[in-house]
């Protein structure tokens, strides 16, 4: 199994969630968080003041799945959330040694 973390645009976010529930995944936790990266924020105008906005707002989806199905998905995540420009975000990819589901004590891929 695989810990999926996405940090995406969040005007992406409905459009991400909505192709994840079509292709099947049940689960996800889901964030709204704020950050920078290569982007490094944006400088705006507010009455004639020059203000630097350093972190900027973005959603952060993860979940847990299969190992047979991770590259399907990120396919999809990046085909969904994808802009061309910068800003569009970063996936991260980290192993799951076990998964439980608490109400049956399920283990493993039958816990997701």
């Amino acid at each position: 199994m695989k810990k999926i973390t996405c940090i995406i645009r969040p005007a992406k976010f409905e459009v991400v969630k909505d192709r994840l529930g079509r292709e099947g995944v049940k689960g996800m936790t889901v964030t709204h968080v704020i950050g920078c990266g290569h982007q490094q924020g944006k400088t705006a105008q507010y009455r004639g003041n020059l203000y630097s906005v350093d972190l900027l707002p973005k959603v952060k989806i993860e979940m847990v799945v299969a190992d047979d199905r991770v590259e399907e998905i990120l396919s999809l995540i990046i085909e969904e959330a994808k802009t061309g420009e910068m800003g569009d975000g970063k996936i991260f990819i980290s192993p799951v040694e076990d998964a439980i589901r608490i109400r049956t004590g399920e283990r493993g891929p039958a816990a997701l």
